[in-house]
């Protein structure tokens, strides 16, 4: 069955490779999706790898283990840079952002902590974030627009096992709101792309989409249809609209500019399910043989990418009903846990980063592609560039 499953895999492949699209996919940023081998494996946690996080500017990528610790690594060289020491319990989840210019990298604990680190100064740990009281397991700098306020670039989101979502002033340290509405632990969060909306993950078998841009943040929408926890989430690119509306039956896109049209989230029933902003499911995506832990969308818009406790990363085609066109089988010895894309590069310097928000910045780094993006971004270089995270202990670097 396993042989049958991967001729069958590498079949649709052949299919789908024409001479013409084989040569236009090695120049084409927005058809690139990872091979195999991957170009690093970089060793050095001493237990599984729970996530990970790229910096916005430079050739970093920060990983968290339950070894308690962050290492930071160059993911072009494939070099350990540094070991960051501080939580005292599993590394849960890790985001950079904050206000521009001044990149923070945040990270989360099951010892119930966030804390702030500092790349511009080594990583000094320069604020601890208290008040969850079960271990926090992701968190999420949300960008700034929402609420209007000026120290909006400061805010962060936080998911964690004692139902809660809470957003943190990164300024000051201090607790803003409390989002209650999940009954059981909150495993996932995304921020949409304005910092407008959240989208939040549970083990209660929902995801749950906020409002946050008001002042008593609601749960504007609660997601129902899987069958088990729903561990990961995320809210689609302005990019995938147009093959996003077809699937649901819409005759033409929603406006670029409008941010929570569209949701993915993956379960431990092993679905993916692909939903509008009103809570409807149109399209449930079967393929995976265990958990779905981590989900992205492909900058260029076409593609949504997974990986799960099957081993492996899969590339559903969202311009042919979510046909899953590409499986990386055993991409990892043991189950895959994270996921994620490296931010784009925007031609004056500054770059946007994994969730689609924007950050200035005047330093470039190298292993730029050509200019590529969705309508109207061609002002955007995409980073043909994927990490993965597993319980083998390794970080895998997929490159062109």
């Amino acid at each position: 069955m396993d042989l049958e499953s991967r001729n069958a895999s590498l079949q649709s492949e052949l299919d789908n490779a024409t001479p013409s699209s084989l040569s236009k996919r090695n120049q084409d940023p927005t058809s690139w999706l990872p091979r195999k081998p991957s170009r690093h494996t970089l060793e050095s946690h001493r237990g599984m790898i729970n996530c990970i996080a790229f910096h916005p500017r430079f050739s970093s990528i920060a990983s968290g283990s339950d070894d308690c610790t962050i290492k930071i690594w160059d993911w072009e060289l494939g070099e350990l840079e540094q070991t960051i020491k501080g939580h005292t319990r599993a590394v849960k989840g890790l985001d950079y952002g904050g206000p521009r210019g001044a990149t923070l990298l945040a990270s989360c604990s099951s010892d119930l902590t966030i804390k702030l680190w500092d790349p511009s100064d080594q990583y000094k740990n320069i604020r601890t974030l208290s008040g969850h009281d079960h271990s926090v397991s992701a968190v999420r700098f949300i960008s700034s627009g929402s609420g209007g306020s000026q120290s909006s670039a400061n805010l962060l989101v936080s998911a964690s096992a004692d139902k809660t979502l809470r957003i943190w002033d990164t300024a000051t340290g201090y607790c803003l709101k409390a989002l209650r509405g999940h009954v059981d632990w909150v495993r996932d969060v995304c921020p949409s792309g304005d910092g407008q909306f959240i989208i939040s993950a549970g083990s209660d078998h929902t995801a749950r989409l906020w409002d946050i841009s008001v002042p008593n943040p609601e749960n504007k929408v609660t997601l129902i249809g899987h069958e088990n926890a729903v561990g990961c989430c995320t809210f689609a690119p302005p990019s995938a609209y147009v093959h996003l509306a077809s699937m649901a039956g819409l005759k033409k896109a929603p406006p670029a500019t409008s941010s929570a049209e569209f949701l993915a989230t993956g379960s431990r029933d092993k679905t993916i399910k692909l939903w509008d902003g009103r809570g409807i499911c149109f399209k449930t995506l079967v393929g995976h043989d265990n958990w779905v832990s981590s989900l992205v969308f492909h900058p260029g818009g076409k593609y949504l990418l997974s990986c799960a406790d099957d081993k492996t990363i899969r590339c559903w085609d969202l311009s042919q009903e979510g046909k899953c066109v590409k499986v990386l089988d055993e991409a990892h010895t043991h189950f895959v846990t994270c996921l994620r894309w490296a931010p784009s590069i925007l031609k004056d310097g500054g770059s946007v980063n994994g969730n689609g928000t924007q950050e200035q910045g005047s330093e470039n780094d190298g292993g730029l592609k050509k200019s590529v993006g969705p309508a109207g971004a061609s002002d955007e270089q995409m980073r043909c560039v994927i990490a993965t995270g597993s319980v083998d202990m390794t970080l895998r670097i997929w490159a062109n």
